[in-house]
């Protein structure tokens, strides 16, 4: 398993590790807390990504880092990668900030989802003929497909209010930022054009 890719997985376990041996929540100091509730740090922007609800959903994080990180990586290297990852998760909780203070939502958010969105996105555009079989429905499909149908899937989930609980606004950010840092280093617009 590449570096980084290795040492994300293995400070997620480590921090949910710690979560249940201090039998204390962290999330009042490292979750995502939206400004209004009194309770925003602006390291939360980044600690949120490295702290899960519950096993299931540290377990599926993981799985998909690696799924779709480890691939990412080879082809980036491990700066590049983490830059990437890192301005999706960024982007991620920009975004559930901004749907957080609108909705005037107390609720913090936690995990690692809005940058794996973002490495979705990525996996995506580097290899989009490859093909993903999702758990539900087990459709073998290609990946650029895959991932447009799973990013309007969390536009309607998020529009409609189902599924509660879940930061689909945060995963759609992941979406935007992994998009954005793609068309930064290809200079696409709106970042200007390569000759």
């Amino acid at each position: 398993m590449p570096q980084m890719t290795q040492a994300l997985i293995l400070v997620n376990i480590a921090a949910f590790l710690l979560e249940q041996m201090l039998g204390v929540p962290l999330t009042g100091w490292f979750a995502l807390w939206p400004p209004g509730s009194g309770l925003f740090m602006p390291w939360q922007i980044v600690t949120y990504a490295f702290l899960h609800a519950g096993i299931a959903h540290l377990a599926f994080n993981m799985f998909g880092l690696w799924m779709f990180g480890a691939d990412l990586e080879r082809v980036w290297g491990a700066r590049r990668f983490g830059v990437f990852y890192g301005v999706s998760v960024l982007a991620a909780a920009g975004a559930q900030l901004l749907v957080t203070s609108v909705l005037g939502s107390a609720a913090p958010t936690v995990g690692a989802s809005g940058g794996l969105f973002g490495l979705l996105l990525g996996f995506a555009m580097i290899f989009p003929k490859r093909t993903i079989v999702p758990l539900l429905p087990p459709i073998p499909m290609p990946a650029w497909l895959f991932v447009m149908l799973y990013g309007l899937l969390e536009l309607t989930l998020g529009v409609t209010g189902s599924a509660s609980g879940v930061a689909h606004f945060a995963h759609l950010g992941g979406l935007f930022g992994g998009w954005m840092v793609i068309r930064y280093w290809r200079g696409q617009l709106p970042f200007g054009r390569r000759l």
